[in-house]
């Protein structure tokens, strides 16, 4: 007999989360598989093909963000669900609006929003943690912007981080500056370099000078 049970891959590089997400879930959904990294997501999304993948972006390698990317050509059909830490509205804006998720959730918020959040998805429909849907949803619903280019595609924030690295600034200056936590402004960085196709600071550095995004005198 076939479940008609909701089929989620769990993301997360936690083992003790993944278990707890476990406990949250089960048995309205069936649990097909874990991954702790964005690589084996995608893997496994082609493999098992869920309904729903629910996906941290902090992880070591690749991020979040960018698996949600893979994943929607890996498993089509597969809606994908973040599951973060971070509220920061630009993270959520390019999760929804760039990457393509279907639905965002802080983590915070998962204990009581977590099983409405996975079949609002696997029903078609966006999700939005309440703790930061208001600002969220307005920014969604504007129209993309005009031009085409890479640089006209970034956010307040990553132009924020795109002139400190310029600068100089490691992930730990990034972080003071911003008055974020290290590992947050590390995946702003990769996510920068991800979105702009870049992989090295030099390259970020000289594509800021050639659109003018900064001037080092």
């Amino acid at each position: 007999m076939v479940s008609d049970r909701i089929r989620v891959l769990l993301v997360d590089d936690h083992r003790l989360f993944r278990e707890a997400l476990r406990l949250v879930l089960e048995p309205q959904c069936e649990i097909v598989g874990e991954a702790s990294d964005g690589e084996s997501a995608i893997t496994l999304a082609a493999q098992l093909r869920p309904h729903v993948a629910l996906v941290d972006i902090g992880m070591a390698g690749m991020g979040g963000i960018a698996a949600v990317r893979h994943i929607a050509d890996a498993a089509p059909g597969c809606r994908v669900l973040i599951l973060s830490q971070y509220d920061d509205e630009e993270y959520v804006i390019e999760a929804l609006s760039e990457a393509g998720a279907s639905g965002y959730v802080v983590k915070t918020d998962a204990a009581s929003e977590l099983l409405a959040a996975v079949h609002a998805v696997h029903e078609g429909r966006r999700y939005v943690s309440p703790s930061v849907a208001p600002v969220v949803l307005a920014r969604v619903n504007q129209p993309a912007p005009a031009s085409s280019s890479r640089a006209a595609q970034l956010t307040r924030r990553e132009r924020e981080v795109l002139k400190m690295i310029a600068e100089g600034s490691t992930a730990k200056g990034i972080a003071q500056r911003l008055h974020i936590s290290p590992r947050t402004a590390q995946a702003h960085r990769d996510n920068l370099k991800q979105k702009l196709g870049l992989d090295s600071t030099a390259a970020i550095i000289r594509f800021a000078i050639k659109q003018k995004l900064i001037r080092l005198d």
